[in-house]
Parts: C-alpha cells; sequence; structure tokens
C-alpha cells in the first residue's frame, strides 16, 4: 500500500517523472516555479504516494481561505484505477476541511472524459459556473503553431481576431436552371427533416460547417436552438448517399416574401463528388417553389472558396459585402482544435 506523505525536497525528480508520464505538463505549467510557489505558501500543500522508494501519486493543494483547489492530482498509469487517486484526493480534502473550507473545486481540460468521470465517481458534480482568466505575465513563450485560449494570446501580444468578408446574394426571381442531377449510379436520397431533434441538427451543423469555422450555431443553447428548429417556417432538407448523410440545407422562412438560405453544404466526405451543383439547385427549386420574391443567401471568405462562384453559377447576384472580425472560434473553444 503506497504511503501518503507531504512533499520532500527530494522528490521533484520523482514528481516530474510522473507528471510527464500522466500527459499534465504543458508549456506553461513550469513545476520548477509551480513547487516552490505552494512550498512557500501557508495555505498550500502538496501531498506524495510512495511505493518502495519511487513517487506514484501526488497531489497539490491549497485555498484562499473560502474555497480550495485541486491540482497536479496524478496517479502512476500502471496504479490507476486501484483506489490510490481517490485516497489522494481524500488526503487532500481533509487538509483542506481540518483548516475550515467548506468547498473543494478543481479545473478538468475540456474533453478529458476519463478524468471527469473519475471526479463524478467520487461524488464531484459540474457547477454551472464559467471560468474567467487573465493572464498577468506569462511563465514563457507560448510556442508556435499551437491552439491557445484567446487570454494567452493577447498577453503574448497575438492578435486572437479573424477577420473575413461576408458577401450577401440575392435572387429575385425564378432562374431558369437546367435540372441538375446526382452523379450516374449515385444511390441517394433527399429528405425534408420533420422535427429534428437538436442533437441531429448540431450533427448535421457541425459535421459540414466545421472545416468552414461554422460557429454561429455551436454557441447557441440547446433551448435556442430547440425553439428555431420546432418552428414550421424553418425547414431543414437532408441529403443521404448510400444511405447515410451527406449533407443539408436549411430554408428560413420567417420573413416571407424573402426567404433566405441559411445554411448549405456537404460533408466532407462527399465534397468534390459533384454532389454541390445538386444540392444547390434542389434548395433553389425547394424555395422557389413557394413563390417568395425574393431568395437570399449569404457566403464569407472563411467558406469554401467554390462556395461563392457555385452561388452566382447558379443566379444569386451579390448586393452587399460586409467586413466582419470575431475572436477565432477554434481559440475560443467554440470550435475544437
Amino acid at each position: 500500500m503506497p504511503k501518503i506523505r507531504p512533499y520532500g525536497d527530494d522528490d521533484f525528480a520523482g514528481c516530474i517523472a510522473l507528471w510527464d508520464s500522466c500527459g499534465l505538463t504543458c508549456w506553461y505549467n513550469d513545476p520548477s516555479l509551480d513547487i516552490p510557489r505552494w512550498q512557500r505558501s501557508d495555505c498550500a500543500e502538496i501531498f506524495v504516494a510512495e511505493r518502495d522508494g519511487k513517487i506514484v501519486g501526488t497531489v497539490c493543494c491549497g485555498h484562499d481561505g473560502h474555497r480550495g483547489w485541486l491540482y497536479y492530482v496524478a496517479i502512476d498509469p500502471a496504479l490507476q484505477g486501484a483506489g490510490l487517486g481517490r485516497r489522494m484526493v481524500r488526503h487532500a480534502e481533509n487538509w483542506l476541511a481540518e483548516r475550515g473550507i467548506l468547498k473543494v473545486q478543481l479545473i478538468v481540460r475540456d474533453g478529458n472524459r476519463p478524468v471527469i468521470g473519475f471526479y463524478t465517481a467520487i461524488g464531484y458534480a459540474y457547477t454551472p459556473h464559467a471560468i474567467l482568466a487573465r493572464w498577468l505575465r506569462l511563465p514563457k513563450e507560448p510556442p508556435e503553431n499551437i491552439d491557445l485560449p484567446p487570454e494567452v494570446e493577447l498577453a503574448a501580444g497575438r492578435d486572437p481576431k479573424v477577420r473575413f468578408t461576408i458577401t450577401y446574394l440575392e435572387m429575385t426571381e425564378r432562374p431558369a436552371l437546367a435540372p441538375v442531377h446526382p452523379p450516374m449510379k449515385t444511390k441517394f436520397a433527399l429528405m425534408l427533416a420533420e422535427q429534428p431533434t437538436v442533437g441531429f441538427y448540431r450533427y448535421l451543423y457541425n459535421s459540414v460547417g466545421g472545416d468552414w469555422r461554422w460557429w454561429y450555431r455551436r454557441q447557441m443553447t440547446d433551448e435556442e436552438l430547440a425553439g428555431i428548429l420546432a418552428d414550421e417556417r424553418v425547414e431543414v432538407f437532408v441529403l443521404y448517399v448510400d444511405g447515410a448523410p451527406a449533407g443539408y440545407f436549411e430554408l428560413d422562412r420567417r420573413e416571407e416574401p424573402t426567404i433566405d438560405l441559411a445554411y448549405f453544404g456537404l460533408m466532407p466526405h462527399c465534397v468534390g463528388r459533384g454532389l454541390g451543383r445538386y444540392l444547390l439547385y434542389s434548395a433553389i427549386e425547394q424555395a422557389w417553389s413557394y413563390e417568395p420574391q425574393r431568395l437570399t443567401v449569404n457566403t464569407n471568405t472563411m467558406d469554401h472558396p467554390r462556395a461563392l462562384p457555385l452561388y452566382q453559377r447558379m443566379g444569386f447576384v451579390p448586393y452587399r459585402q460586409e467586413e466582419q472580425e470575431i475572436i477565432d472560434p477554434q481559440i475560443s473553444g467554440i470550435i475544437p482544435a
């Protein structure tokens, strides 16, 4: 049974080796700075678990007099699942409780499901709060070619914004288009998704728009998105190829007699197969079947480079352009890097 004890000066190398093996170290977590900070503080402590002279577990804990925090919770991969992680966390909790701290918190990197599962299994729960952060001073220069959150970009003197041009297009009369069909021998179906669920819609939206920074609907809550999808004037048509979703278009009729082609696109595995013209032709035909006075669409310079020329070939005419800038959704975390 590993023995849990306070950190000693001879434990530095063993802790670093453990943290490296567990993937806890990154460019902005410098143990040579973090460990001395905890050692100097009366409100923090480092505990290690030792077996046969080897550091096999760690937990760093501290408090601000009100809330406690856990950091660097790590267990030797060979011992994970044997209960040592629970013991380490409980040891730190007891240390905090002895100092009158009523609540303990921790931060888990988004997407780290196994670690989230561990904490929920021992009694931790999600809290409905946003964590805001600002670097007062970066410990070192961020490496190039990695995705950084906005506060790091700003602290490093980098610009986290992405600038793009939106082109607005319209049709004011039904175009005289020759019928467009999918490529020969393609097994396809185009179907209206009646009352699509939020989960299915997010699958379509994220799959089609993931490479092109489609971010607006990602930031909506499920309740907001469900309200849009429940409106019978919002129609989502899904293209299936070989029985699987291949793309979709969305017609927004809420401001008739103007109809907006709100979203249109193919999934990555179907791009370049000659399906784009067919899907857009189908969207145009469906929209004009309602006899609107105007059909609109917009695209921007983050979209597929062939999107704007395709809209124009199919009869849309640009009528306005607009410059915008936003925090890069891949930096802000709206779109996973």
